[in-house]
């Protein structure tokens, strides 16, 4: 997860669940969080629809939360769902947390963030969690500043 230089924009802002009418939007922002953001390849455009799909009709997948301008949407946050053996309670995997370019800076970013931290809180998750790059200094401050703390858990991974 990876947060750039914000500038300054100030709009009224809706956070809310995606619905079904999101879809398409949210389409273009992931294909454009993967391949501008992240600079990955193109996705395939059946899967991230049927991510969507899955994440519209089984919360147990996970719940996607996007904010809304008068213009549109403007940016997404997505949790996977994950269980804790240790705390015999769901744990939310925070995976995206993205406002696209010309809306950063408008305390978006916070505005998901802090959805994503209530629906686990009034969820009765065990925890949310995510990563960040080692080097992304600016996103670490951004979680700091929102009071996260370093977990006392090492990331490993296979590919």
């Amino acid at each position: 997860m990876r947060i750039e230089g914000e500038t300054s924009v100030e709009k009224d802002v809706w956070i809310r669940r995606s619905q079904p009418q999101d879809a398409e939007a949210l389409q273009k922002l992931m294909h454009d969080y993967i391949t501008l953001f992240y600079e990955q390849e193109e996705p395939d455009s059946k899967q991230t629809a049927a991510v969507i799909t899955r994440l519209l009709d089984d919360e147990a997948f996970g719940v996607q939360f996007v904010a809304e301008t008068e213009e549109g949407i403007v940016g997404f946050a997505t949790l996977y769902v994950s269980f804790s053996t240790l705390k015999m309670k769901p744990q939310a995997i925070m995976n995206d947390l993205y406002v696209t370019a010309e809306m950063r800076g408008g305390k978006i970013g916070e505005k998901l963030f802090t959805a994503c931290v209530d629906f686990v809180r009034d969820g009765d998750y065990a925890s949310l969690v995510w990563e960040t790059a080692a080097d992304n200094e600016p996103a670490q401050a951004f979680y700091a500043k929102m009071g996260a703390t370093l977990s006392e858990w090492l990331h490993y991974e296979i590919s």
